[in-house]
């Protein structure tokens, strides 16, 4: 037998809640339209890794979320607005990696050699080992 479907709408613990007071907005009220030249304006909606940032954050209403996002993509393209911008992360650490020394190769120096001359050091270093365990 199928449960019952649970009553939709606010649970008990968000009814208690106080309601979320709305953010002003951050455009000025009597602006009609946002322009894309005003890379002031439009840089308090990028994250510092020049991501637009959501409506949530922002406080704007659809409308003018759409208009701020069409005006940072325009001063992108205009090459007013950085389409990404490049963090640097500082490592820690002994020195393994950046330390600018590199360990030799295992195979490095061999790639010169003929198959011939290859086979020749094989066929030597066998018998250096063979002439090691008769001693």
């Amino acid at each position: 037998m199928a449960r019952p479907p649970k009553p939709r709408g606010k649970s008990a613990a968000a009814a208690k809640r106080a309601p979320r007071r709305k953010k002003p907005s951050p455009l000025a009220p009597n602006q009609s339209w946002v322009d894309y030249k005003d890379v002031n304006l439009l840089r308090r909606f990028l994250s510092e890794r020049a991501k637009i940032r959501a409506r949530r954050v922002t406080g704007l209403s659809q409308q003018q979320q759409q208009e701020v996002s069409r005006a940072i993509k325009l001063a992108r393209e205009m090459a007013l607005l950085p389409y990404v911008h490049r963090a640097v992360t500082v490592r820690k650490g002994g020195g393994k990696r950046g330390d600018g020394e590199r360990r030799p190769r295992r195979d490095e120096g061999r790639l010169e050699d003929t198959p011939e001359e290859a086979t020749a050091d094989v066929a030597v270093d066998l018998a250096d080992d063979a002439v090691v365990e008769e001693v």
